[in-house]
């Protein structure tokens, strides 16, 4: 027994301190961020951007990974049960704080099984339509869509996105009465609007604004209090008439719960810098996004409060993932 206690009395600091120098040489192998959406959407656009000054401020490089399916659930839950080590983090959206209401099960739990490490951006939702539809205002929009009845469809990169739960609400809100396609990915769903499979969409800016500019799609309105400078000429819901319409989507990093408070400080801090970045912060402008970066405390008092916020939202919407 003397010897064993002996043994122990070695072995436990020495575990320890090997604990410790693991966290202090963090990271000394390349950091995976999985995007749980196809690539080319505003997830993974801003995934990358932020990833790669991210990988500059760390040392290390950082590999953005997309694992597309299931709104998300797919790639969340492959993180959810990765090493707590700070290796493999989550880009996150408002979808899965959506997901925690509009699923009646999940294999995971977004304030359970994450640390929420930073809230990198926030979007507007922009409606846009195929230019073959016979509207250039909200307005205009609704008339023609209450005259085609259930024919007229909206798309969105999933189930459950804040871009589906825009398109409900609007179904709501103006008494019309479009029919939901859901893809895996923003990026497929604006090419079947722009191949007229679809009529209409509440696309997360970032996404559509190079089609909107080319001309290729047609922007009727935004969300938010005031209109983008990137499309000056086109008016908030609020100015339509629609202020009950104010979704925005938001994009933010998680890592595994249980991951040790050293690394969830480091990468939060460099995060928070990488956000900061001059470049980076133009190059998100430039996409349509409103940079934050925020630290992990307020990232984590953000999530908790949105989470029953937009489960509020399903209930009213009655947006299911049927």
């Amino acid at each position: 027994m003397k010897k064993i206690k002996k043994a122990l009395a070695f072995v436990v600091p020495l575990a320890l301190a090997s604990g410790a120098f693991a966290q202090a040489d963090f990271p000394n192998r390349p950091i995976r961020i999985v995007v749980p959406f196809a690539a080319g959407g505003a997830t993974d656009v801003i995934a990358r951007v932020v990833g790669q000054k991210l990988g500059t401020q760390l040392g290390q490089p950082v590999v953005v990974e997309n694992k597309a399916g299931a709104n998300g659930n797919i790639g969340a839950v492959m993180v959810a049960r990765s090493a707590p080590d700070g290796y493999t983090i989550l880009m996150a959206t408002s979808a899965h704080a959506i997901n925690a209401t509009l699923y009646r099960k999940l294999d995971y739990s977004l304030l359970r099984d994450f640390t929420p490490l930073s809230n990198l951006a926030s979007v507007p939702l922009v409606m846009v339509v195929n230019p073959n539809v016979p509207a250039r205002t909200v307005p205009e929009f609704v008339a023609y869509a209450k005259s085609q009845g259930d024919k007229l469809n909206f798309g969105s990169g999933g189930n459950g996105t804040a871009a589906h739960l825009a398109g409900e609400q609007f179904n709501t809100l103006t008494g019309t009465k479009m029919q939901h396609v859901a893809y895996k990915g923003g990026a497929l769903a604006q090419t079947d609007l722009m191949g007229g499979q679809i009529q209409a969409m509440f696309a997360n800016l970032p996404e559509v604004l190079s089609q909107v500019q080319a001309e290729k799609l047609r922007p009727l309105a935004v969300t938010g209090t005031s209109r983008r400078a990137s499309m000056p000429n086109v008016p908030t819901f609020a100015e339509t008439g629609f202020a009950q319409l104010d979704a925005r989507s938001w994009f933010g990093l998680f890592a595994p719960s249980g991951t040790p408070a050293p690394i969830v400080a480091k990468l939060s801090a460099a995060l928070v810098q990488a956000v900061a970045d001059s470049a980076v912060q133009a190059r998100l402008k430039e996409l349509g996004a409103d940079p934050i970066g925020d630290s992990h405390d307020a990232f984590q008092k953000f999530v908790a409060q949105d989470v029953p916020r937009w489960g509020a939202l399903v209930e009213k919407s009655g947006a299911t993932v049927d």
